[in-house]
């Protein structure tokens, strides 16, 4: 079973040629960061490429010339409510640049769910760009509490969560607001910046919080921007920031 793609020529380019050159350009205007440490996974956003690529692809460029292997990709569904976490079901994803292998930790598998889905399904090309011979588990996140989430995949893999930060408030009331979520996340406190964290992929970082604390890693802070201050008014924009996860 193939998953095909539900937002290309809407969130991203369905051209592949275009795709490549766009995030190609990205990754070339971030610049490279030193983490001091292995690097066991990334928090990124997910909207437009417009709007969020410039800040994803600071997270990215971190996996340039890595050898991934196997990567967990988590973000919110907002399409579907359920119980748990959710896996795909499908064996290929589909991109314009290619088809991707998944793999499964045996999770429920929700297939509707995932159908209409772009927080993961944005982060493909930019991975398809940068590695070689990885295979994805995409996971959707329900309700649950970041300990079980954080036992559900406490796994040798390379975790992706993907976020976007505060939604529609006026450029400098989201700087604040996004200011006390990035503190919150660096602070590995899951519990606090559940109820105090302004994020809709909220429980896929508290549960990778929760994963940091319990082994010692720490959340470091590579990028803040928000849409507009890339590609939109400040009237209302939304907050994006990525972060690497450092043992």
């Amino acid at each position: 079973m193939m998953r095909l793609p539900s937002v290309a020529g809407t969130f991203y380019p369905d051209n592949e040629i275009e795709l490549r050159k766009m995030i190609a350009d990205f990754l070339e205007a971030a610049d490279a960061k030193k983490i001091g440490g292995k690097l066991r996974g990334l928090i990124v956003p997910h909207a437009g490429y417009v709007y969020s690529g410039p800040v994803a692809a600071y997270a990215y460029k971190l996996l340039e010339g890595k050898n991934a292997g196997k990567i967990i990709l988590i973000g919110p569904s907002h399409y579907g409510i359920f119980n748990g976490l959710a896996e795909s079901g499908y064996q290929k994803w589909q991109t314009p640049i290619g088809e991707l292998e998944t793999f499964s930790i045996g999770l429920n598998r929700l297939p509707k769910a995932h159908d209409p889905e772009h927080s993961l399904e944005v982060q493909l090309p930019f991975l398809q760009i940068v590695l070689k011979n990885f295979k994805i588990d995409p996971i959707l996140t329900g309700d649950l509490s970041p300990k079980e989430g954080a036992k559900t995949i406490d796994i040798n893999a390379f975790f992706i969560v993907s976020s976007d930060l505060s939604h529609y408030y006026p450029y400098e009331q989201a700087m604040e607001r996004d200011k006390k979520t990035i503190s919150l996340i660096e602070s590995l406190d899951a519990e606090n910046f559940l109820t105090g964290g302004d994020a809709c992929g909220r429980m896929g970082i508290a549960m990778i919080m929760e994963l940091a604390r319990q082994k010692g890693w720490k959340i470091k802070l590579l990028k803040y921007a928000n849409s507009g201050d890339t590609a939109g008014p400040k009237t209302e924009v939304v907050g994006y920031a990525a972060f690497a996860v450092i043992e």
